[in-house]
């Protein structure tokens, strides 16, 4: 059996309006390696940002990795930790209340956690943590590209 690599990511998502103009961002890093990534979408909602950040992230890993994933969004990491997307594949990608929006993104997101080991952590955004303010930032200034577009 192979060792995995380490990866730490950090991500966020921004959105100006629900829907409205949004942008995301995460930071890989991999012992003294560091890449930031960011990008957005001129009509989007913030759950959609916050998806599109962490799967970004993980599809840009080229082998199977051990991922600690720190995010801001509560609805993603209770997502995962707490089994909700699983019930939502049981269920046929549907939640209890009826609907599930972003599916794509969500089975996306199924698949890369199928190839990784991905540890989700929550993170309060706007706090103390410095990558966490970087990744906001990041997803504003790509938010932004649209406002003023």
């Amino acid at each position: 059996m192979t060792t995995m690599d380490k990866v730490t990511v950090y991500t966020d998502g921004a959105c100006s309006g629900n829907p409205g103009p949004g942008g995301w961002a995460a930071i890989l890093t991999a012992g003294e390696h560091e890449k930031e990534i960011s990008g957005g979408e001129p009509e989007t909602t913030n759950n959609r940002m916050e998806l599109l950040a962490v799967i970004s992230a993980l599809e840009l890993l080229k082998r199977p990795c051990q991922v600690t994933l720190y995010t801001d969004s509560q609805y993603i990491e209770k997502a995962v930790n707490q089994g909700w997307l699983r019930s939502w594949k049981a269920k046929g990608w549907r939640r209890r209340g009826g609907e599930l929006r972003n599916i794509e993104l969500w089975q996306r997101l199924d698949g890369l956690l199928a190839r990784h080991d991905v540890t989700f952590r929550w993170v309060k955004g706007h706090a103390e943590n410095d990558r966490n303010n970087r990744c906001d930032a990041l997803a504003v200034a790509e938010r932004e590209k649209f406002r003023s577009a």
